[in-house]
């Protein structure tokens, strides 16, 4: 029945122009009352004809391909973008971990930011008061609390950004691949808590991740999208069997559409051997290179490049990070690091503690066929020991 409902979209879409012309609102006119100027733009449905809904007390992982639309989707339910067409309706205070920066003004400390998203939720200050201590004490950043979070790293950042949104009392709670910036025992906490969350207090949870296991454990159902549009949608099981069958997008990745109005986007990922020839296929005493290019439109150096290697299971194996101050990096992972089995990344452009720029979500697959390796399991790595096996240059 109605009241049991959390979340209901129904017809909904969302399009974006896709074109080679920039300016003024007057050449925006121009361009729309000029045929010829119509003809180079196009409609690109990020979001296309989707409809379902989400019952109160469920947990659903959102799961798809670069591309499917489920950041889009993410946006169009926290309302932090408009729908083309369609409708949604919520039930219940929503609460949204999306982009690094989302919900964080810069300049405001930490405690600040807490009680600026509690009143954003509608909770009055005394409210909020009550669960200030078990935030601080989740996130685990309490020396840095009355720092301005401009100052904050990623990492310090995410873990005060979900103790707000989990600890704030939303119905819903809407968490997205962010997590990965935090380190693995983090995760493990983030987790556990979704999962005392949805158990014991019974809040509906939409979870967007490529980790497969972390999906299986805390999801019920699952939403699976491709090219914008709502694949299936039931069981968790049946949905994660889905999305592995899907395949890979292959070695090498290109946007199908570059981003030409942002400072700064991928242009080219690519899976390289010792001898730079791109592969797919490595034996473990093999050096993997993962070559990066990104055209720069406008020179702004406090941007970063986070990469995270992915294995078959969907589950994190090792991030690694660099300054972006050119074009091109390649990421060399030494021979003997990555065992047997099949692998992707997970890459984006950001400013720490900002916005993310641009996204390459499961891209570049690539495989370790040696059968005398040991096969890679739950990335079950010492992260401590990624330093010394993988280098930028």
């Amino acid at each position: 029945m109605k009241h049991n409902i959390a979340i209901e979209v129904s017809s909904l879409s969302k399009c974006y122009q896709i074109g080679n012309k920039k300016g003024s609102i007057r050449d925006t006119v121009r361009l729309w009352t000029s045929a010829e100027n119509r003809k180079k733009t196009s409609d690109f449905w990020a979001v296309n004809d989707l409809s379902f809904t989400i019952d109160k007390g469920d947990v659903v992982g959102l799961v798809g391909k670069n591309g499917a639309g489920k950041s889009t989707l993410l946006k169009l339910l926290s309302r932090i973008t408009k729908p083309t067409t369609g409708r949604i309706e919520i039930h219940g205070r929503v609460s949204s971990l999306l982009e690094v920066g989302t919900g964080f003004h810069p300049e405001l400390t930490g405690r600040e930011n807490v009680f600026l998203n509690g009143t954003i939720l509608g909770m009055k200050r005394s409210e909020i008061k009550k669960k200030f201590d078990e935030i601080i004490d989740f996130s685990g950043i309490e020396k840095f609390i009355d720092t301005p979070s401009k100052y904050y790293s990623s990492g310090m950042y995410v873990r005060l950004a979900f103790a707000v949104a989990a600890y704030l009392e939303p119905e819903i709670l809407i968490i997205d691949e962010i997590l990965a910036v935090g380190d693995a025992e983090f995760q493990k906490k983030c987790l556990n808590k979704m999962d005392d969350v949805s158990r014991q207090e019974g809040r509906t949870i939409l979870f967007v991740s490529h980790n497969m296991a972390a999906v299986k454990k805390l999801c019920n159902t699952g939403i699976l999208l491709q090219n914008g549009k709502m694949e299936a949608q039931g069981p968790i099981d049946k949905i994660i069997t889905s999305y592995l069958s899907l395949g890979a997008n292959g070695n090498v990745f290109e946007p199908e559409y570059p981003k030409k109005d942002i400072d700064i986007a991928f242009q080219r990922i690519e899976v390289l051997n010792s001898n730079n020839n791109p592969t797919a296929d490595f034996t473990c005493d093999e050096e993997i290179q993962i070559r990066f290019s990104m055209s720069i439109h406008k020179a702004n150096f406090d941007y970063s490049l986070f990469v995270m290697v992915i294995d078959q299971f969907g589950v994190p194996v090792f991030p690694s990070e660099i300054k972006i101050e050119r074009e091109t990096y390649t990421l060399r992972i030494n021979k003997n690091f990555l065992t047997r089995g099949s692998y992707s990344l997970h890459a984006f452009i950001h400013i720490p503690m900002v916005r993310q720029i641009d996204v390459a979500e499961d891209v570049c697959q690539f495989s370790i066929t040696d059968t005398s390796s040991p096969l890679s399991i739950h990335g079950d790595y010492n992260y401590g020991s990624v330093f010394g096996n993988c280098t930028w240059h």
